[in-house]
């Protein structure tokens, strides 16, 4: 038999085509979850039979319960049944593939209980990484990262000396407005911001591609991931998103990690690592790309990447900050509440405007989480 895994998340983009690579190698799924698709969730219970499933949306347990009361799963929510699962070692490793600042407490309580990550959630390390990190440490969890940039380092990682490191290059598709100017955004809509180029993912996630506030996470990311400081990352707009990113060493060679823009790569890296096995995706063919192009990001139409550079730069809570707030206005932007361009501005108002404290347990990170959405909620407000 397979590895044996915990899902959370499982009814999103990364969730699902994890349940591909699980089912393509055996893998036998042990807990699932998801936000508040029933109906997927209930499809990929009777087919798959985990042990738990959790129903985040406290209000659709009753009738997920209901649907599945045939079956011998035990059914949970909310909070307290991600976390349940998140701390069920049963699995040899947990999926966290939820969006939001939700994914940080079940992230911190598999740590606790010893559990192996495979990391799809930005939030845990972009709002709580040096707690992450450190507990990480002392535990001797591993953290294997799905972001496809993220997985490109590690992989570029194997088998050279971390500390003959001279700094990572994390590429960038530039997203669906690459080349434009601020006044040619002002009236972008939702559809124009969710039409990605090259990748297929959560709407949250396309509006963040699309400010490259996308980008500017996996930065802050990559300093925690891989103990760096900020001038050891390099940010490069590759178009093609076929070099998924890249390490560059003391002897100025620069190893690359390249491959179909196709998630179940990274995915199945982190799941199955150190092995490496047929994956239920396309090969590369170079020659049908013909030209592979890298340019500078443009920090003045784009502000929202320089935003996350400052925050992790200042350190303490101002990742936290500039995450909770770009968070919230994403979310207004997506009902019509804001501009597109008032994304960046209010991230860059809330990091400016709410002082730097220093993290040092769970309850640092959602005091400061909470802070910067409620200077969002207001500023929209007035």
């Amino acid at each position: 038999m397979g590895k044996c895994i915990s899902i959370l998340g499982s009814t999103g983009s990364i969730g699902t085509q994890a349940l591909e690579v699980a089912k393509a190698h055996d893998m036998r799924i042990h807990a699932l979850a998801a936000n508040r698709n029933i109906d997927l969730l209930e499809r990929q219970t009777r087919e798959l039979r985990p042990k738990k499933v959790c129903i985040y949306d406290e209000t659709k347990y009753h009738e997920l319960k209901g649907r599945l009361s045939d079956l011998a799963v035990q059914v949970l929510c909310g909070m307290d049944g991600l976390c349940e699962i998140a701390a069920d070692t049963a699995a040899d490793m947990l999926l966290n593939s939820v969006v939001g600042m939700v994914g940080l407490l079940p992230t911190l309580t598999a740590i606790s209980a010893g559990l192996d990550i495979a990391l799809a959630n930005k939030e845990t390390l972009v709002a709580g990484g040096s707690l992450v990190m450190d507990q990480a440490a002392k535990k001797g969890v591993s953290i294997y990262p799905v972001d496809s940039e993220h997985s490109a380092i590690f992989q570029c990682l194997q088998g050279n000396r971390r500390e003959q490191l001279r700094k990572i290059i994390l590429t960038a598709s530039g997203g669906p407005f690459f080349g434009k100017i601020r006044a040619e955004l002002e009236h972008v809509t939702v559809a124009d911001a969710l039409n990605h180029p090259n990748w297929s993912m959560g709407s949250k996630i396309t509006v963040d591609s699309s400010t490259l506030m996308n980008k500017g996470l996996e930065f802050i990311e990559a300093k925690w991931l891989f103990d760096l400081t900020p001038e050891q990352i390099e940010v490069v707009v590759h178009r093609q998103s076929v070099v998924h990113s890249a390490v560059e060493y003391q002897d100025y060679s620069i190893i690359a990690q390249m491959g179909v823009p196709d998630m179940k790569i990274p995915i199945q890296y982190a799941l199955l690592y150190p092995d490496r096995m047929p994956c239920p995706t396309r090969p590369l063919s170079l020659t049908e790309y013909g030209t592979l192009t890298f340019e500078k990001p443009d920090l003045k139409t784009f502000t929202c990447l320089q935003t996350a550079i400052t925050a992790i730069t200042r350190g303490g809570t101002t990742p936290c900050v500039v995450n909770g707030a770009n968070e919230e206005a994403v979310a207004a932007f997506l009902k019509g509440k804001i501009g597109f361009l008032e994304i960046g501005a209010l991230a860059q108002r809330a990091v400016d405007s709410i002082p730097q404290t220093e993290i040092t347990c769970y309850e640092d990170v959602m005091r400061a989480d909470a802070r910067a959405r409620e200077f969002v909620h207001n500023s929209i407000s007035q």
